[in-house]
């Protein structure tokens, strides 16, 4: 499976594992599985450590390199197609990054992996909950 792992996703896998269901972490434990990430999670990571709602040490920008390598990802390019899919999707989420998550699945033809339930349910884009 070619997972696209939501930030939140991303985040529990490094930070706190317990958080994701059993299917999930066996998932993303599975050297055979295909893990990618946007560069939107990366954004959004940066924006939560800004925001201190999460603490990344020892600062947000070397974490986010150094978590880079530790968990082996493909980059999902934020590309111009992406971008269109973005606002052609009917989303249950305003925030915009939600719609780039999906989209980047949905173009890179992904599985999207998030707890998310606004997410579970976008026609066209298949979504893995966190189970």
């Amino acid at each position: 499976m070619r997972l696209l792992l939501d930030t939140h996703i991303w985040l529990w896998s490094l930070l706190d594992p317990e958080r994701l269901g059993p299917k999930t972490a066996r998932l993303i434990e599975d050297p055979d599985e295909e893990k990618w990430l946007s560069p939107i999670t990366i954004w959004e990571t940066l924006m939560l450590a800004e925001r201190r709602r999460v603490s990344l040490e020892p600062d947000a920008h070397e974490w986010v390199r150094a978590q880079l390598g530790r968990l082996p990802v493909s980059e999902a390019p934020l590309t111009t197609e992406v971008a269109i899919e973005s606002r052609r999707l009917k989303v249950a989420s305003d925030d915009p990054a939600d719609r780039f998550l999906a989209a980047t699945a949905r173009v890179y033809d992904l599985t999207l992996v998030t707890a998310d339930a606004r997410l579970h349910r976008i026609a066209g884009v298949a979504v893995l909950p966190n189970v």
